[in-house]
């Protein structure tokens, strides 16, 4: 890599240029990053969700659930299926991995689902959804008002919608809460029968509704003329003065027997009742003559209150290019006008927004970066005690990282916390290239050589050894690739970034560096007239007796000397790291930092909505007088899609946080203020901040799945595992998805007795849905907005046994009444059915109490396996257990990986399997310091934390690089293994202190979380980096030295005996013998 160097110094103005225009490029891309709290993830999932209104969960699971598993479970990349069957809905999530084409997958879904739609029940529709990240709203308001709900929605959408969709960055803006409108057809039965017609005669003819229908084409004057008969319904007078002929009834055919639609499918109505004999006028009727149609609210199905008011949702979601900073402060400023803009009486509440704590993270991460920065410079300053040299090396700095910035751009990633997490922890790290550079220029010129031989000859020695410590580095992050799931998806951003980082350091040190060097670095002014060789004499003569070399020498070589004393403290440490590894708590990802809080209020099973809200009114009471809590949103029932969905007996509170309010503080009197109130339910902190709850990386529950082979044995063993989890002291929140069961009305038809009425179960079930929920029977436009018919029997439904029991049915023979064809009971019925991979599954959870999930994790696991669970049933242990174990699992095959790749550099490096052997001995000394620093400062081993071990394995070695490519040098220039050690040692000692200790004090703002916007990476990164350079640097001066002393020291002695001539015998000269 020296040429890059000869070629920097040879077009200096080229290399200014160049930089400038780098400069330049970076001002232009920053401002247009897009600013997000995490990076864009897509879900690896499917989900299905289909509604039936008014079905059993068993009803579900048999018609519905079933059919949709089957049809998907071929489906290619599938990895697993769940579903859940509640009253009237499913839910199917379809599970693929992390790198399927999920638009693909969502495809094969589709047409998967479609191809079995025919056999679902009439108007069973599903819905194939996907989700990612993109889709969660940046920002949601909640919009109150006095009025009527619907001519505020008309408001909204009329000068609200369209601001919100002009602000740059926003994608999409959604109103919710609005209550759909019907049309409701209510027969009167003594009209129809006085008419001769039935409440199928109205069924009938509605349903035959159809607009304009062709009749052909006839040709007239040389023009074709289509024939169009009827005309759209376009208003409700349309629909009440609508012809109805009895004659027209009479002669349509039956279709009793066929099930009831839900709403939006076609009807299935059910038998005409028989009009008496000789009854009717045999007269055409208008519509209003015979039954009442107004147009009226849906039934209700959820409420969302925004502090005490009736409240409709206004959510926006981001686009590709925008950034949630930039769209919280352009609508927070719109506000006050859209709110003048709808009236006095009507407010707009931010209920969430992520802008704000998007800007508190990056401001957090930039001055923690700001802060590393001028303490890795402060560290420069104390070693080289030289301004310009300071400046020279610190200007690698910014450029580095605005190169990486620039790859950010071009990657087109986000600045959230895992990128500038990265830009944050590079910042002492790009720097120790230029410190490796500059210092062995700032030598070679103390020794009086000029400029330009200096600057060749410095990096001419160090080329090498910064070129191979760069690599190392950054080939530990290529087995990144490897780890799949989301771990592997969320650190990919944060592994290109730091690569890049440290891929522009190299190049910054070996071209801009230099040049800079030369323009303000000089040589001495003594050094003028001092021969070369007495003048280099005199300055390393200086150098050993500066303070480092008088410490650091005695210890080397008392080191060299007593080896294996060395190499038996060696050992310990590791010893002792194998016990401080026992010790250290463990954690999967550990908290998001989000802003707002949660709470879930679960009542009874079956609980309607009216008493759910009656008891939700309670807690708001309460909520409300909460110092700290600005506003507060809540939302009783709803039904989700992607991320799954809530009855009737749910409700999700979201508090947000006044500014300055401090969350655990808050948190804190929530959960005391909660304890006290009763009849109400069950209460509990958490959970209510949307989905994935728990962290970036979802939820954060153990779980436990149970299967057996038939009900019983089911229920026996979730209720065994749901009590022994209660009894564990590491986890609280236990609960299980058994539940307690809800009631039902069970109708069973009487076969003789509903035949000889001309009735069907099919009939039974089409007039029992028009008693109690009514038909929807077609689709009309009124105003503009699509409109459900519903065709109902009565204003009301029953609301009692008894009155289910007096329903009167149409039958073939007249009337009659319900219990007269079929045994009606109530009963105790399942609240849902859940499946895993077609087999119905329980599921228990536990929360973890405090941040040790690995010990939570393995009570439950050591508690489970004393229980002796019923015959054909089984367990398996998931959630945040399974999903801690396998990110971890697939970290550790990562580090394996590093070390390969490591090995192989060096061995192209040094071309010695033995010297490569003794840098990665550096490697395992730097878990000693980083378990260490775990276990002081108390923070968990989680997935951030072997993120930081990965990093550290290519930054040890990189200071035994530097140390053992010189000790080379001198053994080449033909010293022996000991003078080139210590002579190595001595000149490498402080670019090696300050490159450790640039590094660390960089990390030690991230490393205290002095802004504590650093979320879940930041500070046990820091911390493990920290403990590890600490350890390593230490070793790497000491341990490394007294390895090769050993391992090439014997060698040497080889070498030399086999190269020494051979001691030859002494010959003795024979004495002449004498001649007589």
């Amino acid at each position: 890599m020296l040429f890059l160097s000869r070629v920097s110094l040879a077009n200096r103005r080229l290399v200014a240029l160049l930089t400038v225009l780098l400069v330049a490029l970076g001002i232009y891309a920053i401002p247009s990053l897009k600013q997000q709290l995490l990076p864009d993830l897509s879900f690896p999932a499917v989900t299905v969700v289909a509604s039936y209104p008014g079905a059993a969960p068993e009803v579900v699971e048999e018609q519905v659930t079933g059919p949709i598993e089957k049809a998907v479970e071929g489906i290619d990349g599938v990895e697993s299926t769940t579903s859940t069957s509640q009253q009237g809905s499913v839910q199917v999530m379809v599970s693929f991995s992390f790198d399927s084409d999920i638009d693909q997958a969502s495809t094969d879904v589709e047409q998967a689902v479609s191809k079995i739609s025919s056999a679902l029940p009439a108007g069973v529709d599903p819905q194939v959804l996907t989700g990612s990240t993109a889709d969660l709203p940046t920002m949601v308001l909640a919009a109150t008002s006095g009025g009527d709900q619907h001519a505020l929605a008309a408001a909204l959408d009329e000068k609200v919608v369209p601001a919100l969709r002009a602000v740059d960055g926003v994608n999409d803006v959604a109103i919710s809460g609005v209550r759909d409108q019907i049309v409701t057809v209510t027969p009167d039965t003594a009209a129809l029968s006085k008419a001769g017609l039935s409440t199928q005669s109205i069924v009938t003819a509605l349903g035959a509704l159809g607009g304009t229908s062709s009749a052909g084409q006839i040709t007239s004057d040389g023009r074709n003329l289509s024939l169009a008969v009827g005309q759209p319904v376009t208003s409700l007078s349309q629909l009440q003065n609508m012809w109805l002929s009895p004659a027209a009834s009479a002669g349509s055919p039956a279709a009793a027997g066929r099930p009831a639609a839900g709403p939006g499918g076609p009807a299935a109505p059910a038998p005409a009742a028989a009009a008496p004999s000789g009854a009717g006028s045999g007269k055409p009727v208008q519509l209003k003559q015979v039954a009442t149609v107004a147009l009226t609210d849906a039934p209700v199905t959820s409420i969302t209150r925004t502090d005490g008011k009736p409240s409709l949702g206004i959510s926006l979601t981001m686009d590709h290019g925008g950034s949630s900073p930039e769209i919280s402060d352009d609508v927070r400023d719109q506000l006050p006008e859209l709110q003048a803009a709808l009236g006095d009486d009507a407010r707009l509440v931010v209920v969430s927004d992520s802008g704000p704590g998007v800007k508190k993270a990056v401001n957090g991460l930039v001055e923690e970066g700001a802060l590393g920065l001028l303490m890795a410079i402060l560290v420069i300053v104390v070693f080289l005690r030289s301004a310009r040299a300071t400046v020279v090396t610190a200007v690698s700095i910014p450029l580095s990282l605005l190169v990486a910035l620039i790859a950010v751009w071009l990657r087109d990633y986000s600045l959230n916390i895992l990128t500038l997490g990265a830009l944050t922890i590079a910042v002492g790290r790009v720097v120790d290239d230029s410190i490796v550079v500059l210092e062995n220029i700032k030598r070679h010129l103390g020794y009086g050589e000029d400029r330009r031989s200096a600057v060749l000859s410095a990096v001419r020695e160090v080329a090498s050894a910064v070129t191979s410590s760069t690599l190392t580095t950054v080939a530990v992050f290529l087995p990144i690739a490897l780890v799949g799931g989301f771990v592997g998806v969320l650190f990919g951003s944060f592994a290109i970034t730091v690569s890049a980082a440290m891929l522009a350091s190299l190049l910054v040190s070996l071209t801009v560096v230099p040049v800079l060097a030369y323009w303000f670095l000089k040589a001495p002014a003594d050094a003028a007239g001092v021969p070369a060789d007495e003048y280099r004499a005199r300055v390393e003569e200086r150098e050993r007796q500066g303070l480092l070399p008088r410490v650091y020498l005695p210890v080397i070589r008392w080191a060299v000397g007593h080896r294996k004393t060395v190499l038996a403290g060696a050992v310990a440490l590791l010893a002792a790291t194998v016990v401080m590894a026992g010790g250290l708590k463990t954690t999967f990802l550990g908290d998001s930092g989000e802003d707002s809080i949660g709470v879930t209020q679960t009542l009874p099973a079956g609980t309607d909505l009216a008493t759910t809200d009656a008891a939700a009114k309670k807690v708001e009471g309460v909520l409300a007088s909460v110092d700290g809590v600005e506003s507060y949103q809540v939302v009783i029932g709803s039904s989700g899609g992607f991320f799954g969905s809530r009855t009737a007996n749910n409700v999700s509170y979201t508090l947000n946080l006044a500014d300055g309010a401090d969350s655990a503080t808050v948190s804190d009197a929530v959960r005391d203020r909660i304890a006290d109130i009763t009849d109400a339910g069950e209460l509990k902190l958490g959970g209510g901040g949307g989905p994935g709850g728990g962290g970036p990386g979802g939820d954060s529950t153990i779980s436990v799945s149970i299967q057996a082979d038939d009900d019983q044995a089911l229920s026996q063993a979730t209720r065994q595992v749901q009590e022994a989890l209660t009894g564990v002291s590491q986890v609280t929140d236990v609960e299980s998805d058994l539940s307690e069961s809800a009631p039902q009305i069970s109708i069973v038809p009487d076969g003789e007795a509903a035949a000889r009425s001309g009735l069907t179960t099919g009939a039974i079930v089409s007039a029992l849905r028009q008693s109690v929920e009514g038909t929807t029977v077609t689709q009309v436009t009124l105003d503009g907005a699509p409109r459900d018919v519903l065709v109902r029997t009565a204003d009301t439904g029953p609301d009692s046994l008894a009155k289910v029991k007096a329903l009167v049915l149409p039958a073939g023979t007249g009337t009659v009444r319900l219990d007269q064809v079929a045994t009606v009971s109530r009963i105790d019925g399942p609240v849902q059915r859940t499946h895993v991979d077609g087999e119905r599954t329980n599921t228990v959870t536990a929360t973890p109490v405090g941040d040790n999930t690995g010990a939570a994790s393995s009570a439950v696991t050591d508690k489970l396996e004393t229980l002796t669970l019923p015959a054909g049933a089984s367990y398996e242990i998931g959630g945040v257990t399974a999903d801690q174990s396998e990110a971890f699992s697939q970290l550790i095959l990562a580090m394996v990986a590093a070390i390969a790749l490591v090995f192989l550099i060096l061995v192209g490096v040094f071309r010695s399997i033995r010297q490569t052997l003794i840098l990665l001995v550096s490697i395992p000394f730097a878990f000693v310091g980083a378990f260490a620093l775990l276990l002081v400062t108390g923070t968990p081993l989680g997935v951030a934390a072997l993120i930081g071990i990965l990093m550290l394995i290519g930054i040890v070695v990189t200071n035994a690089i530097v140390l053992m490519d010189l000790v080379n040098q001198y053994r080449e220039r033909g010293m022996s293994v000991a003078e080139a050690v210590v002579e190595g040692a001595q000149r490498r000692l402080r670019p090696i202190l300050m490159t450790a200790l640039a590094t660390i004090f960089a990390l030690l703002p991230m490393a205290l979380g002095i802004t504590g916007e650093g979320g879940f990476i930041s500070t046990p990164l820091a911390v493990v980096v920290i403990g590890g350079l600490v350890t390593s640097t230490l070793l790497t001066l000491v341990l490394i030295p007294v390895l090769y002393t050993m391992v090439e020291g014997r060698r040497e002695r080889r070498q030399a005996r086999r190269s020494s001539p051979a001691p030859q015998p002494e010959t003795v000269a024979e004495e002449p013998v004498p001649v007589a």
